[in-house]
């Protein structure tokens, strides 16, 4: 498609998480540092938060890569699970049988002679749960147990707990205090700024082995600024509809024009006005707490929060007018009556 029309060697902006497109913003650095010290700290227990699209997950890969060969590591991906489901999917993701095992205790006791074996050979064991937000109480419960493993006064497991922003408030629950307690280390992932989400395309041409860096204009920066919000992942959707919008043009630059149009195409609000409708997954400790995104359907009208603020900012505005407005007519008859007197 575009590739030979920019001189590109590869497609700079693919949706699938890829460390070799990484890009260290300040915010990806301090993340990186902070999951690299609970690995290599045997009672570390890290939370990682972030938008949908924040990078999480690549970080989480690129975490995996660079200990692999150092630590074992578990990766939970499937955060739908009871309890028991929970510590199956952990003893199988650290490569042990769970044929035979009756409960939850017989599957505590497996994993608990699992670390202490993993102890005793001095090798760290490191379990990372995704898409954390979207556990129950009880797997979370088992969480808390896991955290408390150890033996000889040693640690058997460090953990990682990756999510959107809803995991913090899951945490936070009065039900949760003691996992809460554990938590050694926390972070959000927040988005790239308007000049970092400049380095980041540019960074992801120069590795896409780009003959030119430079093709986006400055003012291309700000509608990517105004349409993506900072989220890598949208960057990426936008930047690649504009490259195609551009070659489409037969354009040598992509310009905020096109931008603009690669937006319509996408069908895009600008990133102020978009909600992410996020609903709590059924079971999950979000839908029992009642959390849910602010920007989400507030109901069946499917207005957002935000949406509902303004309709009630526009009308009470709009009485504050009719009541200047009937100041001002009250005054004119007062006037009018005066000069009726005289």
């Amino acid at each position: 498609m575009y590739l030979e029309h920019f001189r590109l060697q590869d497609f700079p902006f693919r949706l699938i998480p890829d460390s070799e497109f990484f890009f260290l913003s300040q915010a990806h650095a301090r993340a990186k540092a902070y999951l690299e010290y609970t690995v290599m700290s045997r009672d570390g227990f890290v939370v990682i938060t972030g938008e949908i699209g924040a990078g999480k997950t690549t970080l989480l890969n690129m975490l995996i890569d660079e200990f692999s060969d150092r630590v074992l590591l578990a990766h939970i991906h499937q955060s739908q699970l009871n309890d028991i489901e929970f510590l199956q999917a952990v003893l199988s993701a650290f490569g042990e049988s769970i044929s035979g095992l009756q409960g939850k205790v017989e599957l505590l006791n497996r994993l608990q002679s699992f670390l202490e074996q993993q102890a005793l050979g001095g090798r760290r064991v490191v379990l990372a749960v995704d898409e954390a937000q979207s556990l129950g109480y009880p797997a979370l419960e088992q969480i808390r147990m896991l955290a408390g493993m150890e033996a000889n006064k040693q640690k058997l497991l460090s953990i990682i707990l990756v999510g959107q922003p809803e995991l913090q408030q899951v945490i936070q629950s009065p039900n949760l205090e003691q996992l809460a307690q554990r938590i050694r280390l926390r972070f959000h992932l927040g988005p790239l700024s308007r000049d970092e989400a400049k380095d980041y395309i540019r960074h992801r041409l120069r590795i896409a082995r780009a003959a030119s860096v430079n093709l986006f204009t400055e003012g291309a920066y700000d509608a990517v600024d105004r349409y993506a919000g900072g989220i890598p992942r949208l960057i990426n959707s936008l930047c690649d509809m504009a490259l195609l919008t551009a070659f489409v043009e037969e354009r040598e630059q992509v310009t905020a024009g096109i931008i603009e149009v690669a937006a319509s195409e996408l069908e895009w609000p600008l990133f102020e006005e978009r909600g992410t409708g996020r609903r709590p997954m059924p079971g999950s400790a979000m839908a029992q707490l009642g959390v849910r995104d602010e920007a989400a359907p507030a109901g069946p009208g499917g207005l957002t929060q935000q949406q509902v603020d303004q309709i009630v900012g526009s009308i009470t505005d709009g009485f504050g007018g009719l009541r200047r407005e009937l100041r001002g007519i009250r005054a004119q008859l007062r006037d009018l009556l005066g000069r009726s007197r005289e």
